[in-house]
C-alpha cells in the first residue's frame, strides 16, 4: 500500500515530467529551479506548521516530487 506521502510524492513527479515534456515539445523551452530555491522550498513544506514563517499551501510530498530532478540533477 501507498502512504500518503508517497502517493504525493509520486504524483508530483508526473505532474513534472508531463510539464515538462509539454513544454519541450511546445516551446522548446526547460524548466528548471536552482538547487539553493529547490532545496530551501523543501525545507519550508517540511517545517511544522507553527514554526512557518508564513503559509504554505503545498504538502512535503507534492513539493519533493516536483523539485527532486532539481535537487538530484545538475543542470548543464
Amino acid at each position: 500500500m501507498f502512504t500518503t506521502f508517497t502517493a504525493l510524492a509520486l504524483a508530483g513527479g508526473v505532474l513534472r515530467l508531463v510539464l515538462q515534456w509539454q513544454l519541450k515539445t511546445r516551446w522548446g523551452i526547460s524548466l528548471g529551479i536552482p538547487q539553493a530555491l529547490a532545496g530551501a522550498l523543501v525545507v519550508l513544506a517540511g517545517l511544522p506548521e507553527f514554526i512557518k514563517p508564513f503559509p504554505f499551501p503545498m504538502p512535503l510530498g507534492l513539493t519533493l516530487g516536483l523539485l527532486l530532478p532539481d535537487l538530484l540533477l545538475r543542470g548543464a
